[in-house]
């Protein structure tokens, strides 16, 4: 387990030395942060984001999340009897996909975070 209550005092000691810099450096920045649609499904690591996010609020780093939901739009898009088409690996977004991904990740996935 990562979580900083399970190390030695010695550990900890180390770990707030090495991070002290890059928390002097970012202090007062804003920091975009990309939260994949993947991660989303796994709540061990949605849990471990959002305990990340607020340790970067507390040390004086201004977070912005920005989430993904790629799994999130085809578990819908499965659910409507709809395929999506990808060309390149990449989602072709047609009308129809537009206002499911919008609903999905406006109505679901964002409320999920905050």
């Amino acid at each position: 387990d990562q979580n900083l209550d399970t190390f030695s005092p010695e550990r900890r000691a180390a770990v707030l030395v090495e991070t002290l810099p890059y928390i002097q450096r970012f202090r007062g920045s804003v920091i975009v942060v990309k939260l994949g649609g993947n991660a989303m499904v796994d709540d061990d690591l949605a849990a471990r984001f959002a305990e990340d996010i607020v340790l970067m609020h507390s040390v004086g780093i201004r977070p912005v999340v920005v989430h993904g939901g790629a799994p999130q739009i085809g578990a819908m898009m499965d659910r409507l009897g709809l395929e999506a088409e990808f060309r390149d690996g990449l989602r072709v977004t047609d009308a129809d996909t537009l206002d499911i991904a919008r609903m999905v990740l406006v109505g679901k996935v964002n409320r999920e975070i905050v």
